[in-house]
């Protein structure tokens, strides 16, 4: 029996990747739901060529008249991509806040749920997880960090569990003074020195509002205390991540950098496959690793605050981070008015409870119109 697989932003890196993977394991699974934001021609490639029955485009201008299957369309069109089409797991590798509410449906629907959007956690961690639990459903993160820790946490008992070491590559500007990044401009920082992803992403990666998003999402998944997670620079992102035990010996997961290796495990999982995509050669590689500058890069104290504080504080970080980012692209806000701004945000009170999908989006809400106010005013 083959594994029914809808993906959604697959035309993205993540979406590529993961068609990538499939093509070479046909005989294993059926993609039957595909998604993009706006490429309708390569979407239109992608479900001829495997032969899809179900898609949405989530922002369609005008209706193709030759599209190769169903085209849901409408502003429930994932909605309900989702519910008609049968799948067994779900891969969200939409970017963004966007990301959450198909997480939620994917559960909702009784599918496993393959995770590239960490903002579903960010946002909505203990609800997901909550619902995860309920419907019997499996999360397996598809960041490369994420799901390095997921694998080492199999193979300790987690009562020997002291920390994790979650690896940052430092992005397009680890070798940059703090004064350098104050004049830096969004090409510059969408020249991402190790891997190729997403614009938004991309950014975040040179704030490393990016491991500051990774760092709350840890925190969730694994339910740990944030001051258990730590972060390290290793710029070769060879090492994935490290587990420490209470022992002190490190614990480590290492491959090349290619996303087609989490993506692997998570469309198998929970079983080990062998793939073709090349094994580490030790005689060719140099690994080096420090600390972050904490005055380059404030978006990890931020996320550390935000993390300790609530979750109303968490989806108030990455709301005002969105809005920031898009600021900046926009040349709207200069590069080093990200954090201030998410620092601005972060600085009023998030205190309400959070217990429904409605309170999260409210807050969600809350922020972005706070920093937009922020961003009219300059």
């Amino acid at each position: 029996m083959k594994k029914k697989i809808i993906l959604l932003g697959s035309t993205g890196s993540i979406g590529t990747n993961t068609l990538d993977v499939i093509s070479k394991h046909r005989h294993l699974f059926e993609v039957v739901g595909l998604s993009c934001g706006t490429q309708v021609d390569l979407l239109a490639k992608q479900c001829r060529e495997f032969d899809v029955p179900h898609a949405v485009v989530s922002n369609l201008v005008k209706t193709p008249h030759d599209f190769p299957c169903r085209l849901f369309t409408g502003k429930n069109a994932l909605e309900e991509l989702i519910k008609e089409t049968k799948a067994d797991l779900l891969v969200n590798a939409i970017a963004g806040s966007s990301g959450l509410l198909p997480s939620v449906w994917a559960l909702e629907h009784s599918m496993d749920l393959a995770l590239a959007n960490k903002e579903t956690i960010v946002m909505a961690g203990n609800l997901v997880k909550k619902m995860a639990d309920k419907k019997a459903c499996k999360i397996i993160p598809i960041d490369s960090e994420h799901s390095a820790i997921f694998q080492l946490l199999k193979k300790i008992e987690s009562k020997t569990l002291d920390e994790i070491i979650l690896t940052a590559s430092g992005g397009a500007f680890r070798k940059y003074s703090y004064e350098e990044m104050k004049a830096v401009t969004p090409e510059q920082a969408l020249k991402h020195p190790t891997w190729n992803m997403g614009p938004k992403i991309t950014i975040d990666s040179a704030s490393m509002a990016n491991k500051g998003l990774e760092i709350i999402e840890a925190s969730y998944l694994f339910n740990l205390a944030v001051d258990k997670i730590k972060v390290v620079i290793h710029p070769q992102s060879l090492v994935h991540s490290m587990v420490r035990t209470i022992d002190g010996e490190i614990y480590a997961q290492l491959s090349y950098p290619d996303m087609r290796l989490p993506i692997h495990t998570a469309l198998f999982y929970p079983e080990t496959v062998k793939n073709e995509l090349g094994k580490l050669d030790f005689g060719s590689v140099v690994m080096e690793f420090y600390p972050p500058e904490p005055k380059k890069f404030p978006m990890l104290k931020l996320a550390y605050e935000a993390a300790s504080r609530g979750e109303e504080y968490t989806i108030c970080y990455n709301a005002a981070n969105e809005m920031a980012v898009s600021a900046f692209v926009d040349r709207l806000i200069g590069f080093l008015d990200i954090p201030a701004l998410v620092e601005k945000a972060l600085d009023n009170d998030w205190k309400n409870s959070v217990n429904s999908i409605d309170d999260i989006l409210e807050a969600d809400t809350r922020a972005r119109k706070m920093v937009l106010q922020w961003i009219n005013k300059r």
